[in-house]
């Protein structure tokens, strides 16, 4: 439930982010009747609502993310239209460099720590899409007049509330997936000039950023769907080694049924007794954590069974991901193949590609305090 009970905006909530089905490569414009691309940025999804001072910031899930950013609020009532329904994205930043792991730890319960966070940590938004403006919705106006009225409505934004860089030329959208990176961003988004915002819809294209690592099974959990009788495969946990020490890097899933019956026969050979694992050590843990180790609860997987079964650390696979957060893969890596070549203590980070450092302000298009870019 959102707290705009008197309000009555053009659009109102819950309102469903428009979404983007993933593409290899930068698409053809032509193909599409014409295309803006822009950052694909890596953090929490958000629709503001204002009226006035009543303002409200939801979540992709339409759940309310007012009260963990009171920083936000303040510069929304500082900076953007009285009246406005605005699609964008909450971020931390760190220097030069998004920081997800940072992000994700401004939600808590606690108001103290909320307060303390939103001054330690504060947060920034950067608007990318127009959905009502006073009186008037826009959602059913083609990309290329939302966009021109965002850029009329918000220029000259230097922070902490930022209007996303956009351009209608490959090669500079090519130069950006490649740039971009350095500075914690997650690829490029491709949006249709022509198309309406659709709720829910895949209507825009995101191209990311995917490379191999070839890392060490170290055990697995089982389906949801999984059974005594027919046993399945849920997904495979993944480790890499440093300092000696087997380290958990993250998950690998996304078989067919078929296949989750046959990986878990396969591996039952390798079952082994915690005690006898690398990650023996955290069996007793039983609170959140910061390097979400298997086994182990956090404040986005309460109820959930993260028990996993161990198994000796012998077998290497290839896997594709795209970036890291931290010590971790951002998102579920995909299987590629097994690598029987491979001894697993070879299996270390320095194989992992460190992006190009790049200036985070250079992607919000702001040079120095008051000035933009062009």
């Amino acid at each position: 439930m959102t707290r705009l009970d008197n309000v009555d905006l053009p659009v109102m909530p819950p309102v469903q982010p428009m979404l983007a089905k993933s593409v290899k490569g930068i698409p053809d414009p032509d193909k599409f009747g014409g295309l803006s691309f822009e950052p694909k940025w890596d953090g929490f999804r958000c629709i503001v609502f204002r009226d006035g001072d009543e303002i409200e910031l939801t979540s992709r899930n339409t759940k309310p993310l007012t009260r963990y950013f009171p920083e936000v609020v303040a510069a929304i009532r500082e900076q953007l239209p009285e009246r406005c329904v605005l699609d964008g994205e909450l971020f931390v930043a760190m220097g030069d460099r998004l920081e997800f792991e940072t992000l994700q730890e401004r939600i808590h319960p606690a108001k103290s720590r909320v307060d303390m966070l939103s001054e330690k940590t504060p947060a920034g938004f950067v608007a990318f899409d127009l959905l009502a403006l006073g009186n008037e919705s826009y959602v059913d106006r083609p990309f290329a007049e939302r966009r021109a009225a965002l850029e009329q409505t918000l220029a000259g934004l230097d922070g902490p509330c930022y209007l996303t860089r956009t351009t209608r030329d490959v090669a500079e959208a090519e130069g950006w997936f490649t740039s971009f990176e350095g500075a914690g961003l997650d690829g490029v988004v491709a949006k249709p000039l022509t198309a309406p915002y659709l709720q829910n819809g895949r209507t825009m294209l995101k191209i990311k950023h995917e490379r191999t690592a070839d890392v060490v099974v170290a055990g697995y959990r089982e389906h949801k769907t999984s059974t005594p009788e027919r046993p399945l495969l849920g997904s495979l946990l993944l480790g890499l080694y440093a300092d000696g020490k087997l380290q958990h890097i993250g998950v690998s899933a996304s078989f067919t049924e078929k296949r989750r019956a046959e990986l878990i026969e396969e591996l039952q050979p390798l079952v082994c007794a915690i005690e006898d694992h690398p990650w023996g050590e955290w069996s007793d843990w039983a609170i959140a954590n910061p390097d979400r180790v298997p086994g182990t609860q956090s404040r986005w997987s309460t109820g959930k069974d993260l028990s996993f079964t161990p198994l000796r650390p012998d077998l290497v696979v290839e896997v594709a991901y795209d970036h890291m957060e931290g010590r971790r893969f951002r998102h579920t890596a995909q299987f590629r193949r097994w690598r029987t070549d491979r001894d697993p203590e070879s299996c270390g980070y320095e194989q992992l590609e460190e992006p190009v450092s790049y200036d985070l302000g250079s992607v919000l298009g702001v040079v120095s305090k008051g000035s933009t870019t062009e």
